[in-house]
């Protein structure tokens, strides 16, 4: 097992040991004891000892270095992916899955069935054996409603290597989120939030109501822009209670959603303006983030955006002036006829083939892919949350993330089709701001990026507030650390971290944890629910899928709510040609180095292609690349590559760099980094960080002159542990 290097077997720990890290005298003697005890109860017996510790020993106001001893201590002879927790057989029946197979497992898995725990990789295989019947039961249990039933669940076509899904069928996700049924009454409160620097004051809490009307008052006023029914409409928005009741309205009313993410310089706004050809944006005079005025719409402006709806901070006085044609909000709003104000609006009920929604996605190219969302890409997006999230009614969720990426639209059809609660903190999810509204908020389930993890654990912000509401979290967007899962678990008395990753073609999930498994720190435990995995072989064929190796992963090609087109590139070029077939379908290229390990578990290794992964945003090498060449005029060109650290964790960016003169600048290196992260940060992304440089004659090149930056990547990989 990595990381025990240093630490004792439990049976060594002394009363000394615990007092050297920070612990009173009397407290470390209270500590030992119960150690004692529980290593005399247990034995040999690794996992049983360490689930009694972190339930009945750790607490979070024990430093980490002690979580640290136990839990390495409690594994040092157990070897790869000891089991951080352990699912309860009494609360899997509670799960969502588990009602479902205490309700009807014979019926589905036959006599095999067991219980939900035993026969979880059974039911796994059922989804992918039975699409058409693991689909109808999600249907089922999540109240989908359509105005047109589709024809069938699944039809299989040659022109279609992902199937045709729900033929004929109408419906519109966002009039589903809105829906009442028998398990959501008007009084259910739908959305938590806050505003930064309102941290003393009470949550504001918003009923299903309230939020209908807001929406379709949206939705009256949109109608008022005179638009064609279909028409792209963005959002360049921080993730609030407004850009939620737009992005609802845009939907509901016939409309597609193009995402922007409100980090973004002028020039990557108008890029993906352009590729969608939208005709109004949604945005907001400025940002608030820690009393500061960041602004936001003189990018959009910036950008020559069509008409913009401006959203005043209700943090400043609206006091901007206007580019012709633009909309105030409160004008905006005024469109709406007094006598509609309160009347429902028809949701318009759409193909099943329609886009609700353009998001976007680097490539291997400088361009970011533009990848519509249907309306089942909603779907499969509530369906990962109800199967490997546990998301229902009486659930909280929180996940710091924005419209602009694939999470945003997750969080709320995850929670809204599932009839649980969003959690919104406006403002930096960095600080005690907002583990303070999670501890007020009383959020059962908290979705992370392990960047945001990371600075928690840093500057323990969290320390002083009650997480003891979480249930789970979710980590996704990059590869997550051991030690920082270990701690972030510590943070809620050790409730389980449920890794998924997935894609924004993909709409969801394709490889996940579940609360009906043990969970190991910073691996998945399975494929996610209607999902078949392959790990490929240095051949290229598909690796046995019970034997462990690393390879390309790809993807069985029948995969509900995934793209099936892109708007600015050729879709089966890009996940399709030149893949191999697999019982007579052609697999789906994803792009990520995957390994099966010993025990049954899944890690990620990163990126097969030269698409990163920076602080779970995904950039292609040659934006970076385009960047970085311009800071300096002796630089000849560069090359980015991501590192993964050893010890796990996101991958760190590393710029080689070829000077025009062979002695270039090498002694000015550190200033030159800081150039690099200046400009990456202006025009780019402000998350963006350059790690480290390294200085080369020429970069290595394929005989057609294109960069190999595999082998950068390979060269480098032992930088990892300096980084």
């Amino acid at each position: 097992m990595a990381h025990v290097q240093g630490y004792k077997p439990l049976y060594s720990v002394t009363i000394e040991d615990i007092e050297a890290l920070g612990i009173s005298s009397i407290t470390a003697a209270q500590l030992h004891r119960k150690l004692t005890e529980v290593v005399a109860a247990y034995g040999n017996d690794a996992t049983k000892t360490w689930q009694h510790i972190s339930q009945h020993i750790l607490t979070p106001d024990l430093p980490f270095t002690f979580h640290q001893m136990l839990y390495y201590g409690c594994y040092i002879h157990y070897g790869p992916d000891p089991p951080a927790w352990l699912p309860d057989s009494k609360a899997a029946k509670l799960t969502n899955i588990g009602k479902l197979l205490e309700r009807r497992g014979k019926d589905l898995l036959g006599s095999s069935y067991k219980d939900p725990i035993s026969s979880f990789s059974d039911f796994q295989e059922f989804s992918v054996s039975n699409l058409e019947d693991y689909w109808k039961i999600v249907f089922e249990e999540m109240n989908i409603s359509f105005s047109v039933s589709p024809e069938c669940i699944l039809r299989e076509t040659p022109l279609h290597p992902g199937g045709q899904w729900l033929p004929g069928a109408r419906l519109n996700p966002a009039n589903n989120c809105l829906r009442l049924n028998a398990k959501r009454s008007l009084s259910d409160i739908v959305v938590i939030t806050r505003d930064e620097g309102d941290d003393e004051a009470p949550v504001t809490r918003l009923t299903l109501e309230e939020l209908r009307s807001a929406v379709w008052r949206v939705a009256y006023a949109i109608d008022t822009l005179g638009l064609e029914k279909g028409s792209a409409i963005a959002i360049d928005m921080p993730m609030d209670v407004n850009s939620v009741v737009i992005y609802l309205a845009i939907v509901i009313a016939g409309y597609t959603v193009v995402s922007i993410a409100d980090s973004f310089a002028p020039t990557e706004i108008s890029t993906r303006l352009m590729i969608s050809k939208a005709k109004a944006i949604f945005t907001q005079d400025f940002i608030s983030r820690g009393g500061k005025k960041l602004p936001l719409y003189s990018k959009v402006i910036d950008a020559q955006s069509p008409m913009a709806i401006v959203i005043p901070n209700k943090s400043f006085t609206f006091s901007i002036k206007l580019r012709d044609g633009d909309i105030s909000w409160h004008e905006f709003l005024e469109r709406v006829h007094k006598s509609n104000r309160e009347v429902e609006y028809i949701g318009v009920e759409l193909p099943v083939e329609a886009f609700t929604n353009i998001l976007f996605s680097s490539g291997t190219t400088g361009e970011p892919k533009a990848i519509p969302w249907t309306t089942t890409t909603p779907i499969k997006a509530a369906a990962d949350g109800w199967s490997h999230l546990n998301i229902g009614k009486g659930d909280v969720v929180a996940w710091p993330t924005n419209l602009g990426w694939m999470m945003g639209p997750f969080l709320i059809y995850c929670t809204l089709l599932n009839g649980a609660t969003m959690a919104l903190y406006n403002g930096s999810p960095l600080g005690s701001g907002f583990a303070k509204f999670v501890q007020d908020a009383k959020v059962t389930m908290l979705g992370v990026v392990p960047s945001i993890v990371r600075t928690w654990k840093s500057t323990n912000c969290t320390a002083g507030h009650d997480w003891s509401s979480i249930c789970r979290f979710a980590s996704t967007g990059e590869a997550s650390g051991v030690d920082e899962s270990l701690w972030l678990m510590g943070r809620a008395h050790y409730k389980p971290v449920i890794e998924i990753c997935g894609g924004t073609e993909i709409g969801g999930g394709f490889i996940a944890g579940s609360l009906l498994q043990p969970q190991s720190l910073s691996a998945f435990s399975t494929p996610a629910m209607g999902c078949s995995l392959f790990i490929l072989g240095e051949d290229g064929s598909p690796r046995p899928s019970d034997v462990p190796g690393v390879g390309e992963l790809s993807l069985g090609p029948l995969l509900f709510g995934a793209s099936s087109t892109l708007l600015n590139a050729d879709h089966y070029g890009v996940y399709f040609k030149g893949m191999p077939v697999w019982n007579g379908k052609v697999l789906r290229r994803h792009g990520d180095v995957f390994e099966r390990t010993s025990r049954g578990y899944y890690r990620a290794h990163g990126r097969a292609d030269d698409t990163m992964n920076l602080g779970g945003v995904k950039v292609s090498s040659v934006e970076i690349e385009k960047v970085c060449n311009a800071v300096d005029e002796s630089i000849l060109e560069t090359a980015a590559v991501a590192v993964p650290p050893p010890g796990g964790g996101p991958d760190k960016l590393v710029i080689a760099v070829v000077f025009k003169d062979s002695e270039g600048s090498k002694d000015n290196l550190n200033s030159l980094k800081v150039s690099f992260n200046s400009a990456l940060q202006k025009k780019l992304n402000p998350l963006f960080k350059v790690s480290h440089i390294v200085v080369l004659p020429s970069l290595p090149r394929t005989a057609t002159n294109k960069i190999m930056r595999r082998v950068l990547r390979q060269q480098y990989s032992q930088i990892g542990s300096k980084l």
